[in-house]
């Protein structure tokens, strides 16, 4: 057991205090992020919109996240990682305060509108922080702490979050949401510093710019594709699966919560050791975000083998395991192939991926069901991104055909 503590610890070796900051903040930040998982619910029962209605508010969420992601990344490029942070999370907690007085439809439609953009300004930033601030090419193990804080404060902020709704009001989660977010700014002005450059002479030296925009380069494209469609499915286990859950399977919303519960707690425990594992294997990133890809695929495929509960649990492990993998490798494979000063931009449209996800994704996979069930709808994903898997294999190829220098 000690043996398997010191082992567990020692991924977290060698990662800069700067990071923890980053991540004691993110925590905060997440953790406070009560109000997203109760969002539908609050708009039926406290705003009286209709279930067309709330599928318009979450799309026009998804677009938010989606320019937010982009201005994220042109603004990490031009006023730096460090500003772009707390602008966010000072500009979204006012935003997440503010939102609760807005009552009419197209009010709230462009409310969430501007909150996600204030609030996803932060995600291409956060990335280029921790690769700012990365020792001995360890951005990957750095991406693994964030994204460790990032689940620790999504499995603990809708436990608060209910209990809150419960005992004081749906208000309530919208001031904390606030509050925290507003609290994670400060702290992150008092905890961290930007850091500085090397000296003037080195800036002279470097290019504001080097290489293409993510735009320009085939490369990217081809991988943000990738990232698409693996985020197209991914978002299923927080919409379509839960109905699979409760509808062929007959399971109640506390066990519906105790699955997904399984996804945020394994990250927790599982992912540094994991990516420390995959590191010392000397796998590239590319090879690394394939498997990823086919563990999700994999996960979805299972559904179908049984009507065995323990079926769902192999689904939900299968589908953690490829997020494990395959969110901090494409994250570090994204960063890698960034040239310098254009990491932010790079950066927001890998961000984007998951935004435009957001935006089709939920309503594609409840159309897919309603025409086509369950059962077409799950091979329908395990085929796509097995699809998406051979994308990936001719990724290095194109890489050499254009000759750039990625692993």
């Amino acid at each position: 057991m000690k043996t398997l503590l010191n082992n567990y610890t020692s991924t977290y070796k060698g990662i800069a205090k700067e990071i923890w900051f980053l991540s004691v903040v993110t925590f905060i930040n997440r953790a406070g992020a009560m109000v997203i998982p109760f969002l539908s619910l609050y708009l039926i029962d406290q705003k009286g919109f209709t279930l067309p209605q709330v599928g318009w508010i979450m799309t026009f969420y998804g677009f938010g996240s989606l320019v937010g992601n982009l201005i994220g990344g042109k603004l990490t490029d031009v006023i730096g990682y460090y500003k772009t942070i707390v602008l966010s999370l000072f500009i979204g907690g006012l935003g997440f305060i503010g939102i609760q007085f807005l009552d009419t439809f197209y009010s709230v439609c462009f409310g969430m509108f501007f909150l996600m953009i204030a609030v996803d300004t932060y995600r291409p930033a956060i990335f280029v922080a921790a690769d700012a601030y990365s020792i001995n090419n360890n951005v990957t193990r750095n991406i693994g702490l964030i994204r460790l804080a990032i689940n620790l404060g999504f499995s603990i902020g809708p436990v608060i979050g209910g209990m809150l709704i419960a005992r004081v009001s749906y208000a309530s989660i919208f001031w904390v949401d606030g509050i925290t977010c507003i609290l994670a700014s400060a702290l992150l002005v008092l905890l961290l510093k930007p850091k500085k450059k090397k000296n003037e002479q080195d800036e002279k030296i470097i290019p504001v710019k080097e290489g293409v925009s993510p735009y320009r380069n085939p490369a990217f494209l081809l991988f943000f594709l990738v990232m698409v469609i693996n985020a197209i499915a991914f978002i299923q286990y927080f919409s379509t699966v839960p109905i699979f859950y409760k509808q062929a399977h007959g399971l109640s919303e506390d066990t519906i919560g105790s699955i997904l519960f399984l996804n945020g707690i394994l990250i927790v425990f599982l992912e540094m050791p994991l990516i420390a594992w995959v590191e010392r294997l000397g796998m590239s990133k590319i090879t690394a975000t394939i498997f990823g890809v086919v563990f999700l695929a994999l996960s979805f495929i299972i559904l179908n083998i049984s009507e065995a509960f323990s079926v769902l649990i192999m689904g939900m492990i299968l589908m953690t395991i490829g997020e494990m993998i395959g969110s901090p490798f494409s994250n570090a494979l994204a960063l890698n192939m960034a040239p310098k000063g254009r990491k932010g931009s790079y950066m927001g449209l890998y961000s984007m991926s998951f935004s435009i996800s957001h935006i089709i994704g939920h309503n594609a996979g409840m159309n897919a069901i309603y025409y086509f069930d369950f059962d077409k709808t799950w091979y329908g994903m395990f085929a796509l991104l097995i699809a998406a898997a051979f994308l990936l294999l001719y990724l290095p190829k194109l890489i050499k055909k254009l000759n750039l220098n990625y692993k």
